[in-house]
């Protein structure tokens, strides 16, 4: 039976089997759960916040506000596209995902993932702008040019996994696929076929070195202008202020190449299989979870907006340090 289904391709018959950490103890899936349960719980709540507070607060209506309010819907989506299914798995043991779930879960997994990417691109070229060129800004950064750069990046993202999610679809599995992972990553889905793996796995690697280190190169060329124009401000106060303005979203490019790095290093080096999924696991939990905390401790705007709405605060004392 497992020999017709590897004749085959695209088998949508096929079940995957998720092994989760294959060395975790039974004993300890109900901690690990309380603790992924706990980081999702921070997840929501802490971006549904800065959600409901930049769309409520009138101040916020600024084009910086405005991707910081599509990065917290991504990092919701991008979360739940996993999480639930690790918390069955650990509290119900719920390991099984039909051919198009997995497929599914896959493509929409790598698609936020690259959304970030861009929308954080994005939100360095806004920063660029105005700190490198403010007397253009209200004209470059119109309603309409934030909702084209914003909607560009969603669609380009929901583009670019397409082809090697297909390809992939085309594998052939076995009728129970087993993969090494929480949920269906690309790679590990690959691992899992019985076709040749090597096509894919340069694919799906070529892709995700194209998806991160071109973001991060036009993130860095961004920074580069703008510490050149920082240093040319003759006023120590004028200089604090323009770094002040970049310290959150420098502090969040930081953290999501940081759980790139991590997800990379775990998959390269010579280390057991629970090192890779504890690596990728980290990449999708790390930055959604730390983003909201950031923008909420470091940005005093979002902060006051958020005390306002929680306390119902005088709206003259927005903004205010």
């Amino acid at each position: 039976m497992e020999n017709i289904a590897c004749n085959g391709s695209g088998n949508t018959q096929t079940s995957f089997y998720l092994t989760g950490i294959p060395s975790l103890q039974k004993s300890l899936f109900l901690p690990v759960f309380l603790i992924f349960l706990l980081l999702y719980l921070l997840i929501l709540v802490g971006n549904t916040l800065i959600l409901v507070a930049v769309v409520a607060e009138r101040s916020l209506h600024k084009p910086m506000y405005f991707f910081l309010i599509n990065l917290s819907a991504l990092d919701i989506l991008f979360t739940t596209t996993t999480v639930p299914k690790m918390l069955s798995l650990l509290l119900l043991g719920d390991r099984f995902l039909s051919f198009p779930a997995c497929f599914l879960q896959m493509y929409l997994f790598h698609s936020f993932s690259c959304s970030e990417a861009f929308i954080l691109v994005v939100m360095a070229y806004d920063r660029y702008v105005a700190i490198c060129r403010p007397l253009h800004y209200p004209v470059h950064m119109t309603p309409h040019t934030n909702t084209s750069l914003a909607a560009s990046a969603w669609i380009t993202a929901l583009l670019l996994p397409i082809p090697a999610v297909v390809q992939t679809s085309q594998m052939a599995f076995d009728s129970i696929a087993y993969i090494y992972h929480c949920f269906c990553d690309h790679l590990a889905v690959v691992q899992a076929s019985c076709s040749d793996t090597t096509p894919q796995t340069l694919m799906g690697f070529c892709i995700a070195m194209v998806v991160s280190f071109l973001p991060l190169l036009l993130v860095l060329l961004s920074y580069v202008r703008i510490l050149m124009s920082v240093l040319r401000i003759n006023s120590k106060e004028g200089r604090s202020k323009a770094f002040s303005t970049c310290s959150s979203h420098l502090l969040v490019v930081g953290t999501y190449y940081s759980s790139i790095a991590i997800a990379y290093v775990a998959y390269r080096a010579d280390l057991p299989v629970d090192f890779h999924i504890m690596g990728n696991v980290v990449y999708a939990i790390l930055t959604p979870v730390l983003n909201p905390l950031i923008y909420t401790l470091r940005n005093k705007d979002v902060k006051s907006a958020i005390t306002k709405m929680m306390c119902h605060q005088d709206p003259k004392s927005i903004g205010k340090p």
